[in-house]
């Protein structure tokens, strides 16, 4: 029988995340949640593309359009997370998938569909060859995904950090600080928000993370580390899928390094996961040469690069969203100087584009 493309449904919710968790490319990234979490969350629209054969799910595509007059155009899998592009079951699927989501691009007026891959399927191609006048094109050496097994009690888990970083470990276990597991989402939106804004960056909206909490559930755990004296220090929200721990959205306060909270944080994370019998960290992404890429490495992580995909319209010019770019630098500036409440106030004006 022909593959047949629709959009889920809220009723086919169930069996979009069974197929997303049989899948070897499956990622906590792909589940069907997202949808209502960006919809919600962000005020953005996401037909989320389903594939069947015999009324069985045989390929899923996530997607948000994304459509500002400030940061372009683009149809994404998928905005907020660092991992998409289609599942499918064979060669066939895939094309199908494809081809119905540049047809969404095309309707919707968008020149650009972007797949976020972990390894790109299609092959880059320096002029476009296809009769619609588009071209798949790859970026690679931007940005880098970082994973590793995880031992499975306190003490491997800490031998298997890197000298150095074990002593930094260490050092802060001594400092009087303690983890608090809940949903508190105002503490932990207080310490990420001022955390980005110190970045220079908008911070996402508040009821994306309140979205986040009701779509995964017990999924998604949010993490708060105290000084003794009880101030909040720093603050982590991770996900959970069958044999990862995914660390997401993390901030800290102005003493956090003093105190060595985020070191303390990540090392209890890594413990509270082998607990629950989950077998992989995954430290997700960041771009190749930044701060927080080398401190991925400083605990032993090696990076393997990621290779998102792109089908753009000749002519066309894929976004470059990236803060540290020549065109956001007086923003990223003007940005750190705001008082945080008018940071908070605008930034999700902006930042629901950027996700």
């Amino acid at each position: 029988m022909a593959v047949k493309i629709r959009e889920m449904k809220p009723t086919d919710r169930s069996r979009w995340d069974c197929y997303v968790a049989a899948h070897t490319g499956g990622t906590f990234c792909h589940r069907a949640g997202w949808k209502t979490v960006v919809e919600k969350g962000a005020g953005q629209v996401c037909p989320f593309l389903l594939a069947e054969k015999n009324n069985e799910i045989v390929g899923v595509l996530p997607l948000s359009l994304r459509g500002s007059w400030l940061f372009g155009k683009a149809l994404v899998s998928t905005l907020f997370t660092v991992y998409g592009g289609p599942l499918a079951d064979d060669t066939e699927i895939y094309a199908a998938l494809d081809e119905a989501a540049w047809a969404l691009a095309i309707s919707n007026g968008i020149d650009v569909l972007e797949y976020r891959s972990i390894e790109a399927r299609h092959e880059a191609c320096a002029r476009p060859k296809r009769p619609d006048n588009s071209s798949w094109t790859i970026q690679k050496g931007q940005s880098a995904t970082f994973q590793k097994s995880l031992k499975s009690n306190e003490v491997d888990i800490l031998l298997d950090i890197p000298r150095k970083q074990r002593a930094v470990v260490r050092k802060s276990l001594k400092n009087g600080l303690r983890c608090v597991w809940d949903k508190n989402i105002d503490v932990f939106y207080g310490l990420y928000a001022e955390s980005v804004r110190n970045l220079g960056t908008p911070v996402f909206p508040k009821k994306l993370f309140r979205e986040l909490l009701v779509q995964f559930g017990d999924d998604v755990e949010i993490q708060v580390v105290y000084a003794s004296d009880g101030k909040a220090l720093a603050s982590l929200l991770s996900f959970y899928d069958e044999t990862k721990v995914l660390p997401y959205y993390a901030g800290g306060g102005i003493d956090a390094r003093k105190y060595g909270a985020h070191d303390f944080m990540y090392f209890n994370l890594m413990l509270k996961a082998a607990s629950m019998g989950k077998t992989t960290f995954d430290f997700g992404r960041s771009k190749i040469g930044s701060g927080p890429y080398q401190f991925k490495k400083n605990w032993g992580f090696e990076p393997v690069s990621l290779e998102y995909e792109y089908r753009v319209t000749d002519g066309a010019v894929v976004s470059d969203l990236n803060a540290s770019s020549g065109k956001f630098e007086t923003l990223v500036k003007v940005w750190k100087k705001l008082p945080l409440p008018l940071a908070n106030f605008i930034g999700p004006y902006f930042s629901r584009h950027l996700g």
